[in-house]
């Protein structure tokens, strides 16, 4: 839990709509039969650029953008979830 909401118990928790856009660039020595299965790709990309540099992978170009958007341009079902997690009585 957040020390931060613990501290103030009638503080509401204030959550948003964000756009993310994350372009990464790195070499990566690995299996060839991975680079068949995108989604297991993805995975693994993501988990060995988080885990960091090391002999096998080589970082060349990171960037992270991220803006609040206005909910009305969020799915219904991210509107609905935001709903649930404000309506919450766990996050104040």
């Amino acid at each position: 839990m957040n020390p931060d909401a613990a501290s103030h118990p009638n503080r509401q928790l204030e959550v948003g709509v964000f756009e993310c856009e994350i372009h990464l660039k790195f070499r990566l020595i690995e299996e060839n039969c991975v680079l068949n299965d995108r989604e297991k790709l993805l995975e693994l990309l993501i988990d060995a650029f988080t885990a960091g540099a090391d002999e096998y992978l080589e970082p060349l170009h990171s960037c992270v953008k991220t803006k609040e958007i206005s909910e009305l341009e969020a799915s219904p079902h991210m509107r609905r979830q935001l709903m649930r997690l404000r309506n919450s009585s766990t996050l104040t």
